[in-house]
């Protein structure tokens, strides 16, 4: 496996790097950044993989984010990938809108034409990527974890219900809980997925869980002046599925902090000293 190094920079006694691939998944090429605090010759360390949310690439989390000192506090490896497939012949939402086609692959491999050709973020973020970063960082891949924001939280909570013997903790920001039952889920998940509804199943939270998907526990960070928050997110829906399933859910519900990275970058060693306590 190749990889590009487009960028290196010292932060917190760690090296932030950002690369690029050639990805057999996607068709394209593929940037992805990696955090890597400095530890002993020979030591691996457990890795976070964080999803990033509608509009977003790697850069946004690596620049915005704040979680280098805590990643160097607990030994961390920070993996982001990007949102979508890019480049030349990659299709794009035919209106131009934000919430379909580039930027927000939704975390899902596309069965419909002409998405099919390069729409694989399933398949990248669970199976390839993960085997580049195993065999090219110094990844403990027997300890792995999941977070993601929005968009990112539902591949988050998604990958992390159907893979839950691989991660050992799963975490949110703002998640789409239930894609199937708000808009940006119908649109992405039908134009992804078409109209069968028990695929659209399978990428989708709550009913994952529903379907008998079980984790021990999941974090979930939540503001209240999200503008989202009532007709996109809906985590009531999250918590009533948790509930009923014996799923130990901590939901915070947070006065005052909306959909961004200020909400984000708050919270986010909180979460990472969560997954910290569980990978260790």
């Amino acid at each position: 496996m190749t990889i590009e190094t487009v960028s290196t920079a010292r932060a917190f006694g760690g090296t932030q790097g950002v690369y690029r691939h050639a990805s057999s998944a996607t068709g394209t090429d593929m940037t992805f950044s990696v955090y890597v605090p400095d530890h002993a010759p020979g030591a691996r360390l457990p890795v976070v993989w964080y999803l990033s949310g509608l509009t977003c690439t790697h850069a946004n989390v690596t620049e915005k984010g704040e979680y280098r000192r805590a990643c160097a506090e607990h030994g961390l490896i920070f993996v982001a990938p990007d949102t979508s497939p890019r480049g030349e012949g990659v299709p794009d939402d035919p209106d131009g809108a934000y919430d379909f086609g580039l930027g927000a692959g939704f975390y899902v491999d596309a069965t419909q034409a002409p998405f099919d050709r390069h729409y694989a973020m399933w398949s990248y973020v669970t199976e390839e990527l993960p085997a580049l970063i195993g065999a090219q960082f110094s990844a403990d891949m027997d300890r792995q974890s999941i977070m993601g924001h929005s968009m990112g939280g539902h591949g988050a909570l998604t990958i992390g219900l159907t893979h839950a013997e691989r991660f050992r903790a799963i975490s949110a920001f703002a998640p789409i809980v239930a894609p199937s039952q708000v808009p940006w889920g119908h649109k992405a998940l039908g134009g992804y997925l078409g109209q069968d509804h028990a695929a659209w199943r399978r990428h989708d939270a709550v009913a994952l869980i529903e379907d008998g998907a079980r984790v021990d526990a999941l974090l979930v960070d939540q503001g209240a002046a999200d503008n989202f928050l009532v007709e996109q997110l809906r985590p009531h829906l999250l918590a009533a599925a948790c509930e009923k399933a014996g799923i130990d859910l901590t939901f915070r519900l947070h006065s005052g902090y909306d959909h961004s990275y200020y909400f984000i970058s708050t919270f986010m060693a909180d979460h990472l000293a969560w997954h910290a306590a569980r990978l260790k």
